[in-house]
């Protein structure tokens, strides 16, 4: 993509106004990252992170960096294309039947080892041991997402962390906004940006690199996978047979890494004699985080989550040993899985022109695995901050007691309503942030150029539940009612979207007014949502010939 002069504007000021000590750092330093020039003291800033993929673009041919947005504050966005022909043109990755492999760093300015673990793996890859990767397939590093939220450094932020004892930076973007809640409701410019690389890069593997908070555990990283179960089961399955039994065997034999599903150990030890009732939970199902909604994509996708009570080097290291994991898996199995992720894209559409519908989940609860698992808990300990006097708690890692639990690691819908085939709801002024929002995601929208008339169900609402404390910038919005077939005509301009496209899967999610991840849960329909009325999206239960066109750009 080529970005507007004031984009690249941005991006050169900001290298300019590096300050004279960055400026005097011997040659063989600007390929260091802030914690290698810092004995592991402080990390990186976003002065720190341009200087070194500047200065790696000047030694290796293989490395291109381009900006591909702006964050709330103004600052410019790096994305980093390594490859052995880089090209700032997603056609030509796409062409050249390699998979691609986007890692995201930072998306928490407090969790920070990903950003310093990205820039030490492209160096080997532009220059190092990883060099024969970039034969097998394109690598992106969105290595420092949320910079705003990074760049309020201070030593008390996330104080109880294991380093690095000059601080770290808060976990919201500049709009206290999370960012790794924001991928359906795209509220902010980062995420929006975001998600625009993603439909112009396309990526088959996305790795999203965070820190853990919680329970004391002798594993080094978690990860999580996609977790709703309305995402395709081959991609669910993919993950847990395949990739993550590699990765983490990998991480073990290679590297010396212990790691396990994410999750957190529910309820009290139990006193001496008692049986053990603790259990191992995990992460929330919905699209509004990351690794869920990079499966609603049908992509891949792996959270990578390093102990908060490793030291700050250690944490660097274990992350970079997942991402290098899945490297090798990535390179090996290439063919593998772009052929996946081609059927099932190729499935999404089928499904949307034959059928049977998809069933929704609008519910959920968690569910265990077959078998009881072994979980690694451990022990800590504290340590003294020498710049703050704080007490930071650190990492034994040679204390493991391993506890037998159920792994509730699974979800599974209680209730589920079936996809439609067409999505129909009438163009006019309250619904154009829909349409906009829809389109940011990527998704096709059309509009009728005749008058369509069709069986649709309706959804007729009951009850209207608002929060009224807001969450994550809105008031959260549940909806009851029942469906109600009708016969009704759309006039010429009346927008439709069909399920048998790419994102139908998403799209569906987005528009069902039961979902709980979704535009109306999200106020953005509220303006329609009264008892007795129908909710404005209607849905056709059939494959119908509408006469439409894409919706054009404005």
């Amino acid at each position: 993509m080529r970005f507007a002069p004031a984009l690249a504007a941005l991006l050169l000021l900001s290298l300019l106004l590096v300050p004279v000590t960055h400026r005097a750092y011997a040659q063989d330093d600007q390929l260091k990252s802030r914690p290698e020039l810092t004995n592991y003291e402080e990390t990186s800033r976003y002065e720190d992170v341009l200087r070194f993929f500047t200065e790696l673009q000047k030694r290796s041919p293989l490395v291109k960096l381009e900006t591909f947005g702006q964050t709330v504050e103004g600052r410019a966005m790096p994305l980093v294309i390594l490859s052995t022909k880089p090209s700032a043109q997603p056609s030509e990755a796409k062409a050249s039947g390699k998979p691609i492999v986007f890692l995201l760093a930072n998306i928490h300015g407090g969790e920070v080892e990903g950003k310093e673990a990205v820039q030490h793996l492209a160096r080997r890859l532009a220059l190092g041991d990883l060099r024969p990767m970039l034969d097998k397939m394109i690598v992106l590093i969105a290595p420092i997402y949320n910079i705003d939220g990074n760049e309020k450094i201070a030593p008390n932020n996330r104080g109880r962390q294991n380093g690095p004892i000059g601080g770290v930076g808060l976990r919201e973007n500049a709009k206290g906004l999370d960012l790794n809640r924001d991928y359906t409701k795209l509220d902010s410019p980062e995420a929006q940006a975001l998600v625009g690389a993603f439909n112009r890069w396309d990526p088959h593997v996305m790795v999203d690199l965070h820190t853990t908070d919680g329970t004391q555990m002798a594993f080094h990283l978690t990860y999580s996978i996609p977790l709703n179960p309305t995402i395709d089961p081959r991609i669910m399955s993919y993950h847990r047979d395949k990739i993550m039994p590699a990765v983490a065997q990998g991480m073990l034999k290679n590297h010396q890494f212990r790691s396990y599903y994410y999750g957190n150990a529910s309820g009290p030890a139990p006193k001496e004699g008692e049986p053990e009732k603790r259990t191992w939970r995990n992460f929330i199902p919905q699209p509004r985080a990351g690794q869920n909604y990079y499966g609603f994509r049908n992509r891949l996708t792996i959270l990578s989550e390093a102990y908060v009570h490793l030291s700050f080097q250690r944490r660097i290291e274990v992350t970079a040993a997942l991402v290098e994991e899945t490297f090798k898996y990535t390179a090996a199995h290439a063919a593998e899985i772009i052929q996946l992720l081609k059927q099932a894209d190729a499935d999404t559409i089928k499904r949307g022109q034959q059928g049977p519908p998809l069933p929704i989940g609008v519910a959920y609860e968690q569910t265990p695995l077959p078998k009881p698992v072994t979980i690694l808990l451990g022990e800590t300990t504290t340590v003294k901050n020498p710049r703050t006097g704080n007490n930071m708690i650190a990492m034994l890692e040679d204390k493991i007691h391993p506890v037998e639990m159920q792994d509730f690691g699974l979800y599974t819908a209680t209730r589920s309503v079936p996809s439609a085939y067409v999505y129909v709801f009438r163009q006019e002024v309250g619904t154009s942030g829909i349409i906009a929002k829809l389109r940011q995601h990527g998704i096709t929208v059309e509009e009728l150029t005749a008058p369509l008339k069709t069986e649709v169900e309706n959804f007729v609402i009951s009850e209207v539940r608002k929060n009224e404390r807001p969450s994550f910038g809105h008031n959260e919005v549940t909806l009851k009612g029942q469906y109600k077939k009708e016969t009704v005509t759309f006039p010429t301009g009346s927008i439709i979207v069909r399920f048998a496209q790419p994102l139908g899967t998403l799209a569906a999610f987005l528009l069902e007014p039961e979902s709980d991840d979704g535009l109306t849960h999200w106020n953005f329909f509220d303006a329609y949502l009264e008892v007795g009325k129908a909710h404005p999206v209607s849905k056709v239960m059939q494959n119908v010939k509408a006469t439409s066109k894409p919706v054009s750009q404005k």
